[in-house]
């Protein structure tokens, strides 16, 4: 069975960089035969959050947050990549995730973090990990971490020089980890159905 995941990426700026990791990753599980979907803030554009989808009347929402509700619960699993901004997440991925919450519950999600410089958008990761488990997601261990990004990736997302040779070596373990966890979320859901 296929598995079902989302690409997450949430830079709003023109000459966005991590698009390259974003479409690293959708390759790569592309490449796995897995049904991989990338969801870019940008090109969705939602406003800044005044009401999230479950405040809307059912069948309410504007169909923007209903196509993307329903993309969201019948995905396996989540990979959300994010630059660090002063020590931070990105806004514009923030944004779209805090649009929704029961949507997320009881699925994996990884973390692939980036950055223009070495430190490799870790800080970014380490925050994220707390938002994604406090959604109702199981956040696996395992992650992926690029910087220099303009160094490591082609503008097609590529893997080039040394750097792109340590990501191409690290995926297939990030791959593998969030496929257990799915097909492992999957079985359970199957089996039982989530307490609450």
């Amino acid at each position: 069975m296929s598995n079902r995941i989302l690409v997450f990426y949430g830079s709003y700026r023109s000459d966005r960089m991590g698009i390259r990791l974003a479409q690293f990753v959708v390759d790569g599980f592309a490449a796995r035969g897995d049904d991989v979907e990338l969801i870019d803030a940008k090109a969705i554009g939602l406003p800044m959050l005044d009401r999230m989808y479950k405040e809307h009347p059912k069948g309410g929402a504007p169909a923007v947050l209903e196509k993307l509700a329903e993309q969201i619960r019948t995905a396996d699993g989540f990979v959300f990549v994010t630059g660090e901004y002063n020590w931070g997440m990105q806004p514009g991925l923030k944004n779209l995730t805090d649009h929704f919450l029961e949507e997320w519950f009881w699925r994996p999600a990884a973390i692939a973090s980036y950055s223009a410089g070495r430190f490799s958008g870790a800080r970014a990761a380490l925050a994220w990990h707390g938002t994604l488990s406090e959604m109702g997601m199981v956040v696996i261990s395992s992650s992926i971490a690029v910087g220099p990004i303009a160094q490591t990736l082609t503008e097609d997302g590529k893997p080039t020089g040394e750097g792109g040779k340590a990501l191409s070596h690290a995926f297939p373990r990030f791959a593998d980890d969030l496929v257990w966890w799915m097909e492992a979320a999957r079985a359970q859901r199957e089996k039982k159905k989530p307490p609450y």
